[in-house]
């Protein structure tokens, strides 16, 4: 089966959700503590929302010290497997320097709970393979740093790569430099967004756009691995 870690940090308030639709995709799921360092035998790792160390400095800036978070930088850079990072996750892999930028506080300075309309930007990715390039898909957002920002070269270089995954449609609740919702690393096999897709992954929550995050997960590893 397909291994994948779901990491808890203090703090961590979404790590059931994604357990629970990683399981029902057909991964074999187990909780990894912020002090574990044995990840090879893992093909996914995921970051997931909450507020690791209660964002005390800002979201990220301690959880990027953890045990794991050292030994999570060999695991992608020796592409052991795929790492996503949702919400506080893609704040922690920012903070790490694993992806490039930054989350700021919203531009309105308030936390954001809403669903917004996402456009698909990328469908060349592990994480994106089943939707199609330029659809419209809806998931819920919960933060209030959110925020993208880089500075204009490395924003350049991300858009000549391709490495925008998700960008927010017709609203920019956040302020997000050019609607960034969703971003990869030059190697893609990581991925940073915003928006909670285990939020939308079942029909009771109010929309299923985000299963096919996990889906292409699943079947890209399947066949990789």
């Amino acid at each position: 089966m397909v291994k994948a870690g779901v990491v808890i940090f203090p703090g961590t308030n979404c790590e059931e959700e994604t357990y629970e639709i990683l399981d029902f995709v057909g991964f074999d799921v187990k909780y990894l503590w912020y002090k574990d360092t044995v990840l090879r035998k893992y093909e996914l790792i995921v970051l997931p929302g909450g507020f690791s160390y209660g964002d005390y400095l800002r979201p990220g800036a301690i959880a990027r010290f953890s045990p794991l978070m050292d030994k999570l930088r060999n695991y992608i850079e020796k592409e052991w497997g795929l790492v996503l990072g949702i919400c506080n996750g893609f704040q922690i892999l920012t903070e790490a320097g694993f992806l490039d930028g930054v989350l700021l506080v919203n531009k309105n300075g308030k936390f954001v709970c809403k669903w917004v309309e996402l456009l698909v930007e990328n469908n060349d990715s592990p994480f994106t393979l089943l939707y199609e390039r330029g659809e419209t898909v809806r998931m819920p957002i919960a933060h209030r740093e959110g925020r993208y920002y880089v500075d204009a070269g490395k924003l350049y270089t991300i858009e000549m790569e391709n490495r925008v995954s998700f960008r927010y449609k017709k609203e920019n609740p956040n302020g997000s430099l050019s609607a960034i919702a969703g971003l990869l690393n030059s190697k893609k096999n990581v991925l940073g967004l915003m928006p909670h897709p285990e939020r939308a992954s079942f029909s009771f929550q109010g929309g299923i756009d985000g299963l096919r995050i996990f889906k292409s997960i699943y079947e890209f590893l399947k066949k990789s691995y």
